[in-house]
């Protein structure tokens, strides 16, 4: 990674304002899930031990463009400063007049945490004078959000214009593993891409196709593959609009995809429908592909042996539903016995190996769902590229 990190800058006396990604699910005003601020504590707490002072800021939800009580960060304050041991000031605003008092006050190790970005229209407009403001506010740019790096915000990429900008320690961690997978990745080097559309990540599977040694797909995207090799997927989720596409893959890299031989089917989109397990080309009429079956799974297994590298986004099956999720954690399993480097996308096949008690065992899982799909597709990132090269 050639852009600079917090360790080439030096902190001793200065106020940070850093991008953190806290879009943390709530439920009743309180915070269900702290995977994402445990993951900035490495770099805050480097931070204050260099002798910083911190404002942090982050969006939540999709307030419609004003305050909404319901998308304030004062739960996400709270439990930081839990984890931290430390109290965490929370401030009315992320800019204006009483944030600017705040900023001015702040003594080495203070914490501050700036409310909703979006509650400003300007934020996802990339405003420039509202990335100003916020700019003003400190001495020194950190961006620790990787899940938000896709997005040329005010804070994420308009800010980095004004201050000395660098990356945060999950950053560069996310920029280092998924960049082995897109600029020099160690083969045999298998690629696995789940999810309901092919027409959402058309661009992924074309650049991956180019990278790696096999890409298995499952999900509802291998039906449209399946479809477009000829066979009768019934009630399954086709992408019809996109069965043209994967002709053209199948007809040019056919060898490198790995696709469902055997599926579990059910006579309904339903968590509780009937199911069965048949051969893909042997779906009854009125049934789906929801899963994959055990015959796939052998056939997974094979393919992943001996593998380096294996990049996975995207879950197999219908995950939302636990009888249909088994071919999802079988496969994470796989992964995590593998001995290769596993670098798991955000979204869902993060939410996988979690549920599967495996995420320990992955090398990387991803804190960003959309931002590692337009990474892997080989897209310049807007809060990457702005930040300062070393």
């Amino acid at each position: 990674m050639n852009k600079k990190t917090v360790k080439d800058i030096d902190l001793k006396g200065k106020r940070v304002f850093m991008r953190v990604d806290f879009n943390v699910p709530m439920a009743e005003g309180k915070v269900t899930d702290d995977k994402r601020i445990k993951a900035a504590l490495p770099t805050i707490q480097y931070v204050l031990e260099q002798g910083a002072s911190l404002l942090l800021a982050s969006h939540l939800g999709r307030p419609k463009g004003g305050p909404d009580p319901e998308f304030s960060l004062k739960a996400a304050a709270e439990v930081l400063a839990g984890h931290l041991g430390r109290p965490v000031t929370m401030a009315p605003d992320c800019v204006g007049p009483e944030v600017e008092k705040i900023a001015v006050a702040l003594k080495p190790g203070d914490v501050v945490m700036l409310e909703n970005t979006r509650f400003h229209a300007g934020e996802e407009k990339n405003d420039l004078e509202l990335a100003k403001q916020m700019a003003a506010l400190a001495d020194v740019y950190v961006n620790d959000a990787f899940g938000s790096a896709h997005r040329a915000h005010a804070s994420t990429e308009g800010i980095a214009r004004f201050l000395p900008a660098v990356s945060g320690f999950l950053m560069e961690q996310e920029l280092e593993y998924l960049g082995r997978a897109v600029a020099d990745p160690e083969h045999p080097y298998i690629a696995i891409l789940g999810g309901a559309k092919i027409s959402d990540k058309i661009l992924v599977v074309e650049t991956l196709l180019s990278k790696c040694d096999k890409l298995i797909i499952g999900g509802g995207m291998a039906n449209t593959f399946l479809a477009a090799k000829g066979l009768n997927m019934q009630d399954s989720l086709v992408e019809t609009a996109s069965v043209e596409t994967a002709k053209g893959i199948l007809a040019k890299v056919g060898a490198k995809l790995v696709l469902p031989v055997d599926a579990v089917i059910a006579d309904k989109f339903d968590a509780e429908a009937q199911s069965q397990v048949v051969d893909v080309d042997d779906i009854p009429a009125g049934w789906r592909m929801l899963d994959v079956g055990p015959k796939t799974l052998a056939l997974y297994k094979e393919t992943l042996t001996g593998a380096k590298l294996i990049v996975w986004n995207g879950p197999v099956g219908v995950f939302e539903f636990p009888r249909f999720a088994e071919g999802t954690f079988a496969l994470a399993k796989l992964l995590a016995e593998s001995g290769a480097t596993t670098v798991i996308g955000g979204g869902d096949s993060a939410s996988a190996v979690k549920k599967a008690g495996l995420a320990k065992q992955m090398t990387h899982v991803s804190t960003g769902g959309g931002a590692s799909l337009e990474f892997l597709e080989g897209k310049e990132l807007p809060g990457v590229a702005a930040l300062n090269n070393k």
